[in-house]
């Protein structure tokens, strides 16, 4: 039924209008539901998180990534907050305070909790059977290496979850106060270094101190040790190793495939929204490859540095010297091999991974150094 106003036009019910309008709005959230995405109604998570790096190590500054871009991903519902070494435990006592609940997270790298296993020091500072880091990390993530990581931290106890990054170049043999051309130059030496690489280089006749890298110089000048090795050009400028020492040996087995351990408190992150989760697992992900230009771009431009600058010999260690440590490894995975079943598994694991990807990788790959030498003759001088 309609009625007629004075002009003749028609008038709908309103009942019939307000129908309408209810049918036109339900179409237009239907719309909106469509043409938008869900917005995350995740609560807000801060997390507590310390390093076991130095303010000005460049290892802080990796680290500061990983935290860029887990806090940009989140769109601020997920914040970490980042310490330096020292704020809260040292630097060998991270995952220990992670494991409390004392932090709710922490950057270092396996090797410096590798005494409550050796087999830890396989995550990245283990014996090298032609695979560099890269295909180290390769291991982890698609050849059952993350999953024998789980199984240890489970054996032992840690309340920790885990994600690894950065494929760390070779670590140079080190800081020498005259050049090292034979290995037995090295015997009796009181030298640096830590995890396996520990017991490789007092299998060679080294008298070995484990130190975090912020008490290397002090040690140094104590007379604690003679030698060492920490990691990278840049960490190495920054400690003031071109003050006390002017011979840097460059490559070494000793340590040639380490990458960062990322953890937070396993009771912690398993109640973190799912989200909240694949945002701490995959910024580790992007840190890695950010990680890892930081530092080509920095390692390279401060060995120039060390080499033009502050009249740091920079030498290619011998041949006959990575030959012995091959040896020494030799004697101790033996030796590990049977004293622990389960190092001998991961160790497996690594070796078989290793065998199958470097074959393909070395038997593929380039020689980067021919193409060197051809545009820039003569530098390399080894």
């Amino acid at each position: 039924m309609t009625t007629k106003n004075k002009t003749g036009e028609v008038k709908a019910k309103s009942a019939s209008r307000r129908k309408f309008l209810k049918a036109g709005a339900a179409g237009a959230a239907g719309a909106a539901t469509l043409g938008f995405p869900m917005v995350s109604r995740a609560q807000t998570v801060t997390l507590k998180m310390q390093g076991a790096w130095g303010a000005k190590d460049v290892f802080n500054d990796m680290a500061v990534e990983y935290i860029d871009r887990v806090n940009a991903m989140s769109g601020g519902r997920l914040k970490i907050n980042y310490l330096t070494a020292g704020s809260v435990v040292k630097s060998f006592q991270v995952q220990d305070a992670v494991h409390k609940g004392v932090l709710d997270g922490a950057h270092g790298v396996t090797v410096y909790w590798y005494g409550k296993s050796k087999v830890a020091s396989l995550f990245g500072t283990g014996p090298v059977f032609g695979q560099d880091a890269h295909l180290g990390l390769a291991w982890i993530h698609r050849g059952g290496g993350r999953e024998l990581y789980n199984e240890l931290i489970e054996k032992l106890g840690i309340n920790t979850v885990g994600f690894f990054a950065l494929p760390m170049p070779t670590q140079p043999l080190g800081w020498f106060k005259k050049e090292i051309k034979t290995a037995q130059d090295m015997v009796g030496l009181k030298y640096r270094t830590v995890g396996l690489a520990a017991d490789l280089m007092q299998e060679m006749g080294l008298k070995v101190t484990q130190l975090p890298g912020g008490e290397i110089v002090p040690a140094l000048e104590r007379g604690v040790i003679e030698a060492f090795e920490f990691n990278n050009p840049t960490s190495d400028r920054s400690f003031g190793a071109q003050d006390v020492s002017k011979f840097y040996m460059m490559g070494s087995y000793h340590q040639a495939a380490e990458f960062f351990e990322i953890i937070f408190n396993k009771t912690k992150f398993n109640k973190l929204p799912k989200e909240h989760q694949a945002i701490l697992q995959y910024a580790a992900e992007a840190a890695n490859s950010s990680n890892f230009w930081t530092g080509i771009d920095r390692y390279s431009a401060d060995l120039q540095w060390l080499t033009k600058e502050a009249g740091v010999k920079a030498i290619r260690t011998p041949q006959s010297v990575m030959s012995e440590q091959l040896k020494a490894w030799d004697v101790m995975i033996a030796k590990l091999e049977s004293e622990d079943p389960f190092f001998a598994k991961v160790l497996k694991s690594q070796k078989d991974f290793s065998h199958r990807a470097a074959y393909y990788y070395l038997l593929n790959q380039c020689d980067y150094k021919l193409a060197f030498e051809h545009y820039f003759p003569g530098e390399l001088g080894f």
